[in-house]
């Protein structure tokens, strides 16, 4: 079912066979008009860029000229492999690496505490004796200096395992070959102690997986409490308790790190969605300053959000290449990926809902037990995303979201597509349709006269966020038109009336989303420079991993400055290069890192007015730009081309810290399923997208970032999750035929369509459009299976939705059997 092309372990039915879940084009990459013969909906809104671009990189990566981290040749390489832990929480007694030093090929076998026992090494890194720990993210709000204390993360275990899969010891070989027949001669004895995999159960404090601490390590609330009396004197209350399981990224290409010392500094070539924040974690850790470290990021293959911190791992293999002073790497094969990646989602969410008889919303209470991981470090904070999101597209005058962050024994939760606010739509939107069937309102029409008005933004909602813009109903409406909403119900009413039919169901879920970031973390830092022969080069702090910059931003940096795209080169994840920068994140690119490049392109412009005014000795207002050329606005001389202007007046340059607002994409999304109740079997017939993100600056790329982020939200509702056995390890021996992802076969027709409502915190108007179907989709398809089951607790249909649960549910009683 597999096999290994270059570095990435290909499935050869998986939708998401390109790098970050999108569909491949197969053409050149020349600029070329849109032929789909479909129109391009945009809500009556303007959108100046009317042509696209075919991806620039795909005749590199579609043809095997990818350059990935296990690509790389660097004479004297040593390759790590990590001896990880078979129990998910137990005392560490012994371990033993002595055996393992002396398979042939390898270099050194080492624990914690061997560590810091090695020889002095003849370079300016020998007063490093000891493994640091891992670091923590501030960033974003991700953890806290609180949550952090007294819980050290150790990148080798020193005393107590915490997760299966944890590293005990590092092993470097001449190749990765000889480094695993070292990992198999370490030997190593583990107490087992019990284990706790869900936060619900951790909470209880029974089983501590740090003495003396609560497992719940942070505690956190958005809006105000509400009173008892409002959910006694609501016409209508739905309760229900919703559990968002842990999920993998599962990206192409698993974690990779190459470090080489040499000269005084180290380089690290790693497939990393944030090139700085590493370069500055690892300078901390080794105690140099950044100007030593260069990280650079090669083809990467995809990430959704699982590559943005400093790992363990990583930690180790930049501490043993400055020790031994030779290069080391580290390639993650798949299965360890599955244990010891980062996770995502991980809530157990319990809800109240409250509505008036005509089912206009009163009250809405959301209380969320997180999963975190067994460390704080990494995303201790992150569900408080959830919380800040609960209030939806809607017009909720009470809404609270509390939130308890609770560790557990499994791997960290960090940031995975979408990011706290699919668990936010999914637990709305459920109970969305729970109210509507207690109302006997139609689902469609619930939300509509729920909807905040396009006239009320910026909307304040009760969470704190602080809505750019929206047309919530006009999404809604686009959705139900393309999946042609009336006559599935009539289909679905003959289907109800026929014994011998298999029943349908039709699903809705409607979203608001935030992309760019949090406040501190909404700029980026970006360069233009213009070259003596013609080009432009754009620098940016951004980092790809398959979102398409390569082909995206020359354009845009050309549309902007009035030139053809091919003389335009990006530059971007090289911290050499450019000295500062973010990255990639939070569905940023075109929202901050565009919005930037144009503004420095802009910038440009203004220079090279003022330096032909200065050259020609006249006012910098009667100087023209047009198309990459400058010419007096009156007196007729000829223009003169940028690059003259570069050779007569020299280097010009363009260097901007920009900073963009918040925003808030939206959509609606709609499904189409049939249940067969004797088998508990599911079949999506169609799925609807319809999503906002302002302007689009290219409107294939954004259609094939929707098309893949449906497919991974059709994976959380129907395939994707982690089982695990008594003692909490997960049980992924099988690798991808334990954890199940949605194949070509799987795939319904899909059709995407949107709507534009620009942002006004960002000269482009655009939005972040990477998320969308992570975070719509799953509530539509659950609500049509319990559309189509109509069973009367909610509580029944917990994803993913195996058919074990479906039979269950098709076999409990029905709504209207028990009112």
């Amino acid at each position: 079912m597999y096999r290994r092309i270059g570095t990435s372990l290909l499935c050869e039915s998986m939708i998401h066979a390109d790098m970050a879940g999108r569909r491949r084009i197969f053409d050149s990459y020349s600029r070329r008009k849109i032929e789909s013969g479909q129109p391009w909906n945009t809500g009556g809104a303007e959108v100046s860029v009317v042509e696209h671009w075919s991806r620039r990189e795909d005749e590199r990566l579609l043809t095997g000229a990818g350059r990935y981290v296990a690509d790389m040749h660097v004479p004297g390489c040593l390759d790590a492999a990590f001896v990880r832990s078979d129990v998910a929480h137990g005392i560490l007694r012994e371990v033993d690496c002595s055996v393992a030093c002396e398979v042939p090929g390898v270099v050194g076998a080492w624990s914690a505490a061997e560590l810091a026992d090695l020889p002095v090494c003849p370079h300016s890194a020998a007063t490093l004796r000891d493994l640091p720990p891992v670091p923590h993210t501030l960033l974003a709000k991700l953890s806290t200096e609180e949550a952090v204390a007294g819980r050290e993360w150790p990148v080798l275990v020193k005393d107590r395992v915490r997760y299966s899969g944890e590293a005990l010891a590092v092993v470097v070989g001449q190749d990765r070959y000889q480094a695993e027949d070292g990992v198999a001669e370490v030997v190593f004895q583990i107490d087992p102690l019990p284990a706790v995999v869900s936060p619900s159960a951790a909470a209880a404090d029974s089983v501590r997986l740090f003495d003396g601490l609560s497992n719940i390590a942070f505690l956190g609330e958005a809006g105000e409490p509400i009173e008892e009396s409002v959910w006694r004197e609501a016409a209508v209350v739905v309760e229900a308790r919703y559990r968002q399981q842990l999920l993998m990224p599962t990206p192409m290409e698993c974690r990779a790190i190459l470090c080489v010392p040499g000269h005084d500094r180290l380089t690290v070539w790693s497939g990393h969605q944030m090139p700085h924040r590493l370069r500055r974690e690892l300078a901390a850790l080794l105690g140099w300053p950044a100007e030593r470290i260069r990280v650079v990021v090669p083809d990467t293959g995809g990430a959704f959000g699982s590559k943005s911190a400093a790992f363990p791992e990583f930690v180790a293999v930049a501490f043993l290449a400055v020790r031994l002073g030779r290069p080391v790497r580290w390639v993650e094969d798949r299965l360890e990926s599955m244990l010891v990646a980062s996770r995502g989602r991980g809530q157990d969410q319990r809800v109240r809902l409250a509505a008036d008889a005509d089912g206009r919303l009163l009250a809405y209470e959301l209380t969320i037990d997180a999963d975190v991981g067994a460390y704080p470090h990494l995303g201790v904070g992150l569900p408080m995303q959830t919380a800040w999101m609960a209030t939806g597209p809607y017009t909720t005058p009470r809404v609270h979201a509390g939130v308890r962050s609770v560790l557990t024994n499994t791997m960290v939760t960090y940031p995975y597509r979408g990011a706290g606010r699919p668990e936010a739509a999914i637990a709305l939107e459920r109970s969305m349709d729970v109210l509507a069937r207690r109302l006997e309102m139609d689902p469609a029409e619930l939300r509509r006269r729920n909807f905040i008005s396009p006239g009320d933004f910026p909307y304040q909602t009760p969470t704190g966020r602080r809505y750019d813009s929206g047309n919530y109903a006009a999404a809604l409406d686009l959705a139900l038109q393309t999946l042609d909403y009336d006559g599935w119900r009539a289909e679905q009413d003959r289907r109800r009336a026929d014994p011998d039919a298999l029943p349908v169901g039709i699903g809705l879920s409607c979203y608001v989303e935030r992309s760019g970031g949090e406040p501190g973390g909404l700029h980026e830092f970006v360069s233009v420079e213009a070259g003596e022969d013609g080009t432009f080069t754009a620098r940016c702090g951004a980092s790809p991993s398959g979102q398409s910059h390569e082909t995206v931003f020359p354009a845009l940096v050309a549309e902007t400055l009035g030139v053809d795209a091919a003389r335009v080169r990006l530059v971007e994840g090289d911290t050499d290069a450019q000295p500062d920068g973010l990255g990639s994140f939070a569905s940023r690119s075109a929202q901050v890192d565009g919005a930037a490049l144009q503004h420095a392109a802009t910038l440009l412009i203004e220079q090279a007015r003022e330096r032909a005014a200065a050259l020609w000795g006249v006012p910098a207002e009667s100087v023209a730009w047009s198309h990459g050329t400058v010419h007096p606005v009156r007196d007729g001389s000829a223009a003169m081309d940028l690059a003259e202007l570069v050779k007569a007046t020299g280097p010009m340059r363009v260097d901007d810290r920009f900073e963009a607002g918040m925003a808030f994409p939206f959509g609606a999304h709609a499904a189409v399923i049939e249940v067969d109740p004797e088998l508990g079997t599911v079949r999506v017939l169609r799925v609807v997208a319809v999503d906002d993100c302002g302007r689009v600056l290219n409107p294939m790329v954004v259609h094939g970032q929707a098309f893949g982020s449906v497919v991974q939200g059709i994976g959380q509702a129907l395939y994707e999750g982690i089982p695990f056995d008594q003692d909490g390890v997960p049980l992924l021996a099988n690798g991808l035929l334990d954890y199940l992802l949605p194949t070509f076969t799987e795939i319904p027709p899909i059709e995407i369509k949107d709507t534009c409502t620009p942002s006004p915190t960002t000269p482009l108007g655009a939005k972040g459009a990477g998320e969308s179907g992570c975070i719509g989709t799953p509530a539509a398809i659950v609500n049509a299976v319990s559309d189509a089951l109509r069973v009367a607790d909610p509580d029944l249909l917990q994803m993913p939705l195996t058919p074990d649960v479906v039979w269950r549910a098709a076999r409990a009683p029905k709504l209207e059997e028990i009112q």
